[in-house]
């Protein structure tokens, strides 16, 4: 649809997810004058990408663009943030955080290359995802324009609630999986799904069981333990190799060992998560994750750290890893504190390189197991059957001297309490 003059108000390239909110937004970006360029980024989701192709070009969209963006998915935003164990507020492992500079960097790409006027993508007015993206596109394209419905009285007075946007779908003939049944929004990628509103907004209601998608119940998992991953293998605080020995699986392609780990993590219910977080717009938020083999990477790398990593190195990174965690999920992946504290945990990890067993077992991701040809581990020195070149007087004075302080606190809170 044109605008008053006949002309198109400009072209937009819309971030298209098919589901409930992008679709009608793309219907309503054409009702209101604009020509849309529809884009979709395969990042590992569960979607049939031509069923959706062929929905926005019925809808009305003059092209739609879909770009397979999981290997960079997993080499620049993923292993990155496994490399520093990045979770915000110490228990979110940032699945969706991590997938946006990603997504908005191939937008930027498709907006220049058609020549449009506008970004725009479905994020609500409350939530974290409209800084995530606009911050992103600022910063590749610092004269872009962005129209963000959500934002937009004339939009958001019309759309009060989803049945709003459910029946303005059912005007438009625009077929929606979101039902009443399952009243609450997703977002998937490879690294995690994510619910939340509906149901979910009360946070003592306990997620129903057909809620859950990628992973099996922890409860209906195998009955008998599994050793499936026999080792996954790091080189400087990177994944390189996963090894299944019992049936030989290998996989050293960053991509195709992600997946694998991804499969093992859902056969046993490993990463699910269900919390309240902090936005970064001030507002409380319920939210449900799977995660799985993101979950089962963290606890390896930070388990193989024990082994391999300086203790005040570690304690100078532990520093840095959720002023990091925060930034990425606050949207400020291309801002230059998080490349400078990027830089420092990538320095840290040089020399982290070993291999550690893990166990998957109804919902649980055990360590049986690490090695490395660079441990700081000495297994003599350690030993409690053996000296290993220790002098166990040498004690002595390190506890005489860590006594000093001690002492003299000691000394003044008992002065103060007989006064």
């Amino acid at each position: 649809m044109s605008a008053a003059n006949g002309a198109p108000k400009g072209r937009v390239c819309l971030a298209y997810s098919g589901g409930l909110d992008t679709s009608c937004i793309l219907a309503w970006l054409i009702e209101q004058g604009y020509e849309v360029i529809a884009y979709m980024a395969n990042i590992g989701q569960e979607e049939d990408f031509e069923v959706a192709k062929a929905k926005a070009l019925k809808i009305g969209a003059k092209s739609v663009h879909i770009e397979d963006v999981r290997k960079e998915f997993v080499d620049e935003t993923i292993y990155a943030a496994v490399s520093a164990n990045a979770t915000y507020e110490n228990i979110y492992l940032l699945g969706t955080s991590l997938a946006r500079p990603i997504i908005a960097r191939k937008q930027i790409e498709i907006a220049k290359r058609e020549g449009c006027d506008y970004v725009s993508h479905g994020c609500t007015g409350k939530g974290n995802d409209q800084v995530r993206f606009e911050i992103s596109y600022y910063a590749l394209m610092p004269t872009i324009k962005c129209i963000v419905p959500w934002r937009i009285p004339e939009f958001f007075n019309r759309f009060q609630g989803r049945q709003d946007l459910l029946d303005y779908a059912a005007e438009k003939g625009i077929p929606v999986t979101q039902t009443k049944a399952k009243p609450w929004s997703t977002d998937e990628n490879m690294y995690h799904i994510s619910f939340e509103a509906g149901i979910l907004e009360d946070p003592d209601t306990t997620p129903p069981a057909d809620m859950w998608k990628l992973t099996v119940n922890p409860e209906d998992a195998p009955n008998t333990p599994e050793r499936l991953v026999s080792s996954i293998t790091f080189k400087d605080g990177r994944p390189v190799k996963v090894v299944n020995a019992g049936d030989g699986t290998t996989h050293t392609d960053s991509l195709e060992l992600f997946l694998y780990l991804n499969a093992m993590g859902r056969k046993h219910g490993v990463g699910r998560l269900d919390i309240v977080e902090n936005r970064f717009v001030g507002i409380k938020s319920r939210g449900c994750y799977e995660t799985p083999a993101g979950t089962i990477l963290i606890a390896a790398h930070r388990d193989l750290e024990g082994l391999v990593m300086d203790r005040e190195v570690r304690k100078i990174r532990d520093t840095l890893s959720p002023r990091l965690a925060e930034l990425i999920y606050n949207g400020f992946w291309f801002a230059p504190e998080r490349e400078l504290i990027m830089s420092l945990v990538d320095h840290s990890q040089k020399g982290v390189d070993g291999s550690v067993k893990i166990k998957l077992y109804k919902g649980s991701c055990t360590i049986e197991g690490r090695s490395s040809a660079v441990s700081l581990y000495d297994r003599d020195i350690s030993s409690m059957d053996i000296a290993g070149g220790f002098n166990p007087q040498d004690s002595e004075g390190f506890i005489r001297t860590h006594a000093i302080r001690i002492k003299a606190w000691e000394a003044v809170k008992a002065k103060k309490g007989n006064q």
